[in-house]
C-alpha cells in the first residue's frame, strides 16, 4: 500500500484495473509510463492484505454514508456505492471474486469492481479520504477483531486449565526452583499459576484494544481534508469509541500493531513455558502425565516411543510470535512522519501471529483437557530432595523461637544427617533431630510429611488444598 496523496480522477474512464497500464490511472496523470515487472512485485500487497476485505468494504460504507449525509455526495450515489459494497463482500465469501496484483492491494481491487458494478458513482466514493487513512481505519479494526478472537481463545483455554485444577486441588506433586525438588505444592495450584498469566495476557489484549479503539478515517493522506467530513458519525458507525485527534499520528504510527505483538508475545512466552512442562512431564523421567494419541506422534525407527509434539511445536512456534514483534519494531523505528511505504511491512507480521497464536491456544487447550495426570507418581516425587525442610525451619521458629537463620542453618545440619543416614527427614528418630538441636520434640514429626506441608500453607495464594479450592471459585468468577 503506496502513499496515496495524489487526488484520484472521478470519471468513469478512471476505471483501475483494465491493463497493466492503468496502474498509472491511481496514481493520477504524474506517471507516463509503467512499472518494471519487479516493481510490481515488491510493490504489491493484495496477497496478503485482502484479508482486510472486510474492513476493507465496512469503512468504505460507513464513509459514503457519511459524505452523503453532510451533503458532500449525492444520497443516491452513496446508496448505489453500498449497494456494490455488498455485493461486492458476497462474492468475496462465495469465492467468486477475483483479486488481482496489477491493482496493488485491496482498497483499489474493491474500488475497481465497484466501478464495474455500479459505473460512475464509485469514483465518488474517494472522496475525502486517502488509502493512507484508509488503510489504518481497515489495519486497526482488524487487530481489534484479531485481539477479541484472541481472547475468547485464552477464556477458553482458562476454562479448561480451571476445570482440571478443581478435579486436582489434593494432588500433591513437587514444587521446583532451578527445577529442583523445592517444597510440595498441589497439581491444581500448579494449574492455577498459568490460570493467572493467562488473565494478565488477556488484561493486555483489553488494554491495546481500548487504546486502538480510535478511528483514522478523515485524516486523508496526512493533513485532513478540505471537506466538511464528519469524522465522529464515521468512528460511531465502526464502533470506535473516537476520531484520531491528529491526522499525522492517524496515518503514521502503528503502535498498536506492536501493542497487539507485544501482548501476543508475552502470551506465547508464557505457552512456551506451560508447553515445556508438559513435555517434562510426559518424559520417561517424570511420567507425572500421559497425553493420548490425539496430542502425540511416534518415531520412524523406535516403536516404543510416544513424543509430545504438539507440546514442542507450541514451544517453538513462540519464536515466530516474539520475531514479528521484533520485525515491526525494525521497520517502525526510523520512519519520519507521516507516512511512508515501509509500513506495508506491518501486516504479514500481524497476519502471521494471529494465525500462529490462535493455532498455539487452541492446541494447548486440547492438551490440558486430553492429559491425565499420575497422581501416584506425582506423589512419589515429592519423597526426593528433602521436600519439607522449610517445614522444619519454620517449626524450629514457631515452636522454639530460633531466629530464622538460626532455623535455616540447623536445618541444614539435620538434612546433612539425614542425607549421610540415606534416610528422609520423617525417617530420622527423635534422638538423632536432638543430636543437633536439643530442644526439638515428638511435635515436629507433624510438620515433616508431605501432606501436612501442603495442609499449612493457607496464606492467601498458598497451595493448601482448600486455599486451592477457594482460588478455583474465585478464578471462576474473576475468568469466566
Amino acid at each position: 500500500m503506496t502513499e496515496k496523496d495524489t487526488p484520484k480522477s472521478t470519471s468513469a474512464d478512471s476505471n483501475p484495473g483494465s491493463n497493466r497500464g492503468a496502474a498509472n490511472q491511481l496514481w493520477g496523470g504524474r506517471f507516463a509510463s509503467g512499472p518494471s515487472s519487479i516493481m510490481e512485485r515488491i510493490n504489491v500487497s493484495i496477497g496478503f492484505d485482502k484479508r482486510l476485505a472486510a474492513q476493507d468494504i465496512a469503512g468504505s460504507k460507513a464513509h459514503a454514508t457519511m459524505l452523503a449525509n453532510q451533503g458532500i455526495i449525492q444520497a443516491s450515489d452513496a446508496e448505489k456505492i453500498v449497494e456494490g459494497l455488498d455485493r461486492i463482500a458476497q462474492e468475496i465469501a462465495a469465492g467468486s471474486f477475483t483479486f488481482k496484483t496489477e491493482l496493488e492491494d485491496i482498497h483499489m481491487n474493491v474500488e475497481a469492481r465497484l466501478a464495474e458494478l455500479i459505473g460512475e458513482p464509485a469514483g465518488r466514493l474517494h472522496t475525502a479520504r486517502s488509502r493512507n487513512d484508509q488503510v489504518a481505519t481497515d489495519f486497526r479494526l482488524w487487530v481489534r477483531d484479531a485481539l477479541d478472537r484472541l481472547e475468547a481463545g485464552l477464556t477458553d483455554l482458562q476454562s479448561a486449565m480451571i476445570d482440571l485444577a478443581e478435579r486436582h486441588t489434593d494432588t500433591v506433586m513437587p514444587g521446583f526452583t532451578h527445577l529442583q525438588t523445592a517444597q510440595p505444592v498441589t497439581f491444581g495450584h500448579h494449574l492455577l499459576a498459568y490460570v493467572e498469566m493467562l488473565g494478565r495476557d488477556r488484561g493486555r489484549m483489553r488494554d491495546a484494544r481500548a487504546r486502538l479503539n480510535e478511528c483514522p478515517l478523515g485524516s486523508a493522506a496526512l493533513a485532513g481534508t478540505s471537506f466538511p467530513i464528519d469524522r465522529h458519525a464515521v468512528a460511531q458507525a465502526l464502533g470506535f469509541d473516537r476520531p484520531t485527534a491528529n491526522s499525522l499520528d492517524a496515518v503514521s504510527d502503528r503502535d498498536f500493531a506492536l501493542e497487539y505483538l507485544g501482548a501476543a508475545a508475552i502470551c506465547a512466552v508464557h505457552l512456551s513455558r506451560l508447553a515445556e512442562e508438559i513435555v517434562v512431564w510426559c518424559s520417561d523421567a517424570f511420567r507425572f502425565i500421559r497425553l493420548t494419541d490425539a496430542f502425540t506422534t511416534g518415531s520412524s525407527i523406535m516403536p516404543q516411543k510416544k513424543n509430545p509434539d504438539a507440546a514442542e511445536l507450541v514451544r517453538a512456534k513462540s519464536g515466530r510470535v516474539i520475531g514479528s514483534l521484533n520485525g515491526l519494531l525494525i521497520v517502525m523505528k526510523g520512519l519520519p512522519l507521516a507516512y511512508s511505504k515501509d509500513m506495508q511491512e506491518d501486516k504479514e507480521p500481524v497476519f502471521e501471529t494471529d494465525d500462529t497464536l490462535g493455532l498455539c491456544i487452541a492446541a494447548m487447550a486440547g492438551m490440558v483437557r486430553d492429559l491425565t495426570p499420575d497422581a501416584a507418581r506425582m506423589r512419589a516425587a515429592t519423597e526426593a530432595g528433602f521436600i519439607t525442610a522449610t517445614d522444619l525451619a519454620d517449626w524450629l521458629v514457631r515452636v522454639l523461637g530460633l531466629p530464622f537463620r538460626q532455623a535455616h542453618h540447623v536445618t541444614g545440619r539435620i538434612v546433612k544427617l539425614a542425607e549421610d543416614r540415606n534416610a528422609k527427614l520423617a525417617e530420622l528418630s527423635l534422638a538423632d533431630l536432638q543430636s543437633v538441636e536439643p530442644r526439638i520434640n515428638q511435635a515436629v514429626f507433624d510438620v515433616l510429611t508431605v501432606d501436612a506441608s501442603v495442609a499449612s500453607r493457607t496464606s492467601f495464594g498458598g497451595t493448601a488444598p482448600e486455599t486451592v479450592r477457594a482460588a478455583v471459585s474465585s478464578a471462576r468468577e474473576r475468568f469466566l
